[in-house]
């Protein structure tokens, strides 16, 4: 995926240093500054569904956009986490997808949208230096480490406790962003891991990145899950990190989750069970859970099938009729589907079930959008028969037979197929 012009990171800095700025800017001025921030996503947000509506690797794509929502930050949350989403997917996911999981989880730790998002860049550490000075008044923050056990390694049936919760979150106290503040700490990628209070640290470069403070971290030796991890810095957090995505909690939960999202929403006896060996003795390699969650027969039977979400299907629909790309209009189009991009209420990302989307409103606007763009694709002089080569019918459906039917206008034979029960699923 291209980086957007303004997401270049010395641009990206200097957009959102200059919204940190002095309190005394007018409301016009700090107005002005928050929509170049919304801008920003807005570009972001068309590159990437751009991507996946044009990609020659649609599995892939798949596969990116489940893991950034698996491992999601959230636009809506914080007006700082939108203009970082975009550079979010882009540098801690889409990398990683056939990579590692564990190197995919850190990389999302480390990167200031997360660390945004779920206030570990604002966390102190309570006997830290910085505390003892007078820096400590937020205090210790437990967001990122509960959500880091919960929902993106063990689950919320893994075995871990509201201790493991708190001794977590002071491991990864001094894990925050740098670049924030002019004249702050601003270091950016693995050389930002070494970060210390130093002179070295004024000097770094503008862009905004991961920083370790040692100044606000922990000190000392923590327990989590029962395993003693002793104070090294930044380097007890990646152990940790580590050691929680090794987990066989975890494996059997991400295994589940994949299914659930690739196959049937309630998951083929046994399939969860086989991914999860495979994350396993792989080590967490995911593109050897790739090939074998594509070789799950269940995957491939009449009996499993998945409603498409409301982005599956807007890309569905455009991909069906090759659409050169996507523009900020459609944006709004995913807003009004209630499913705009990387912008889920809590934490646990978007659900993909069919009971989530598949309600009476929900449907309704997918009809009612379905003739809307149909009308913006008369231009294009679609073949509506066309749509067959993309949709899984049987040779008697009633769907040959409408788009074959040239006494209905194309624009509006495709609204139908684009709106119909054939188009909801995958």
């Amino acid at each position: 995926m291209a980086t957007p012009p303004a997401s270049a990171p010395a641009a990206l800095g200097d957009a959102i240093r200059a919204f940190r700025g002095p309190a005394r800017q007018t409301p016009e001025q700090r107005q002005q500054l928050r929509r170049k921030l919304v801008e920003i996503a807005s570009q972001e947000s068309v590159a990437a569904l751009t991507a996946r509506v044009t990609t020659d690797r649609p599995f892939v794509e798949r596969l990116v956009a489940f893991w950034s929502n698996h491992l999601c930050v959230s636009t809506a949350a914080k007006v700082l986490v939108a203009p970082l989403a975009g550079s979010y997917e882009r540098e801690a996911i889409w990398p990683h997808v056939l990579g590692r999981f564990e190197d995919m989880v850190l990389a999302s730790a480390k990167h200031p949208a997360m660390l945004v998002y779920l206030d570990n860049f604002q966390s102190i550490g309570p006997n830290s230096r910085g505390a003892q000075r007078g820096r400590g008044r937020r205090g210790l923050n437990e967001n990122y480490a509960r959500e880091l056990l919960e929902l993106h390694t063990l689950g919320v049936n893994g075995g871990y406790t509201q201790q493991d919760v708190l001794e977590l979150a002071k491991v990864l106290t001094g894990w925050t962003v740098g670049g924030l503040q002019n004249g702050g700490p601003r270091l950016r990628g693995a050389a930002s891991a070494r970060l210390r209070d130093s002179a070295s640290a004024r000097q770094a470069e503008s862009e905004i990145g991961f920083a370790f403070q040692d100044l606000l971290h922990e000190p000392g030796t923590r327990t989590v899950l029962g395993v003693k991890y002793s104070d090294a810095g930044v380097e007890q957090g990646e152990h940790v990190i580590r050691d929680l995505c090794r987990h066989a909690s975890t494996a059997t939960f991400v295994a589940t989750k994949l299914v659930t999202h690739f196959v049937a929403d309630v998951p083929p006896a046994g399939a969860a069970e086989k991914l999860a060996r495979v994350f396993r003795t792989s080590g967490g390699d995911l593109r050897a859970v790739s090939a074998a969650l594509i070789d799950i027969e269940e995957a491939w039977t009449d009996a499993t099938r998945k409603f498409r979400t409301p982005q599956d299907w807007l890309v569905a629909v455009l991909r069906a009729v090759d659409a050169p790309g996507v523009n900020v209009m459609t944006l709004p189009v995913l807003r009004q589907l209630r499913h705009p991009l990387w912008a889920p209420q809590a934490p646990k990302g978007f659900g993909d079930t069919m009971q989530e989307w598949a309600d009476p409103d929900s449907l309704l606007n997918r009809a009612e959008l379905a003739r809307t763009l149909a009308r913006r694709m008369r231009e294009a002089r679609l073949d509506a028969g066309a749509l067959l080569d993309v949709v899984d019918v049987s040779g008697q459906d009633q769907l040959r037979a409408l788009l074959a039917d040239t006494s209905i206008a194309a624009a509006d034979r495709v609204a139908l197929a684009i709106a119909g029960p054939a188009f909801q699923w995958r």
